[in-house]
This record gives C-alpha cells, sequence and structure tokens, in this order.
C-alpha cells in the first residue's frame, strides 16, 4: 500500500567518519549493520533493515518519531569504533515502505540529506558535531540540534572501558551486575558510567522522547 504523503516518517542517513583510513569497511560495516538490524526489528524501533548506499553510508527509517534517540544512542555504541555522522530527516515519505530503503523518496530523505550535509560543511554550530536533525519545523531543529551537538560533545571523551560499561549496564540494567559480567568492583563500573555520562545520555533520549512527539 502507498504510503499517505500526509504523514510524517523519519530518515536516518549515516556515514563513517574518516572511512578512508579503515581496512576493510565494507565487511566491518555489513556485520555491525546486520547485528544492529536484528536488535532494532526485534525492539521495533526501525521498519525495515538497513540499506548500505555506498562504501560508507547507509540509511534507515526508524518505525516511528519517539524511536529516533533511542537509535542514535544504540548506533554510535554498536558501530564503535566506527565513529559515525547521522543525519535525521522528519517529513513525508511518498514511496511505499518496503525494502531496499536506499530505493525511496519523499521529503524526509531531503532533510536528512541536507542534515547531512550541514555536518560535514561544520556550519550549524561553532564547535563540530555529529549528528543533526532538519524538518518543516524550525523551532524543533534548534532544539533538537542544541540538545544533540551538547550530546556529541559529550561523546567525544568516551574512553573504551566506558563504552564497556554502557554496554554491560543496557545489557544487565543494574550497576553490579554490570561490575560482575565486566569483572571489575562496582565502584569501578559506576565510575566509568559516570564518567561516560551516561545518565546524562539517557536522560536526554528521555527527554528528546516526549519533545519529539510534539511535533
Amino acid at each position: 500500500m502507498v504510503q499517505s504523503p500526509h504523514r510524517r516518517l523519519t530518515v536516518l542517513i549515516a556515514d563513517v567518519v574518516h572511512s578512508r583510513k579503515r581496512s576493510r569497511l565494507r565487511k566491518t560495516l555489513h556485520a555491525k549493520l546486520r547485528a544492529a538490524a536484528a536488535a532494532h526489528l526485534r525492539e521495533r524501533w526501525i521498519r525495515l533493515p538497513y540499506a548500505i548506499t555506498a562504501g560508507d553510508e547507509f540509511q534507515v527509517i526508524s518505525s516511528h518519531i519517539d524511536a529516533v534517540p533511542d537509535l542514535i544512542l544504540d548506533l554510535r555504541r554498536r558501530l564503535r569504533p566506527l565513529d559515525l555522522r547521522i543525519g535525521i530527516g522528519i517529513g513525508r515519505i511518498r514511496s511505499p515502505l518496503r525494502a531496499p530503503v536506499n530505493r525511496l523518496t519523499g521529503e524526509a530523505f531531503f532533510f536528512a540529506r541536507e542534515a547531512m550535509d550541514v555536518i560535514k560543511s561544520g556550519s550549524l554550530h561553532r564547535y563540530p558535531v555529529l549528528t543533526a536533525f532538519r524538518s518543516a519545523r524550525k523551532d524543533f531543529d534548534r532544539v533538537a540540534n542544541l540538545v544533540y551537538g551538547l550530546q556529541d560533545t559529550l561523546l567525544a571523551d568516551v574512553t573504551d572501558a566506558q563504552w564497556r560499561a554502557i554496554d554491560g549496564y543496557l545489557s544487565k540494567g543494574r550497576v553490579d551486575r554490570t561490575a560482575r559480567a565486566l569483572r571489575v568492583d562496582v565502584s569501578t563500573a559506576s565510575r566509568n558510567l559516570k564518567r561516560a555520562s551516561y545518565w546524562q545520555l539517557a536522560e536526554v533520549a528521555a527527554t528528546m522522547k516526549a519533545i519529539i512527539r510534539e511535533i
């Protein structure tokens, strides 16, 4: 069935930073995206599997608009050590929703591409960012781009050990269980989560879900 042109959907277009410096990138990207797609389809965060559209670029449509904050953070952690630029477009899609994603068209794809272009140009803020939003609501875009610009600044300093603590906590749901899984003491696991700004990251996701539902 053809998607209604009046219904808004969310498109994510992402690529790998400094991709030319990475050997066997496409194989690595395929493997990581297969695992991500399985998890994200299970969580009902995406409508279709990820589509790799170029050597280092991929696209996806979120299943619902407030899944986007979870997708952004989960992609960043699952695709480590690859750093991603992520452009998010919110708008209409006129094509029937069927794979592959990169053959679909519409306003949401145009906005996502605009968001990617502004990341690459460095014109969004006076500091570098890896995430940008574009929609028909400029007031929303200003808020979302400020929030994710600050989040990108926090993520730039997260170490491998701190990412492992985040992975462990998301898997186990408690700091003590995370510590056991990582074979560290509870204070070390707790300290790594705090130094990774995990509690701030979780609050950003929760707050942005509420904001994004209103646009």
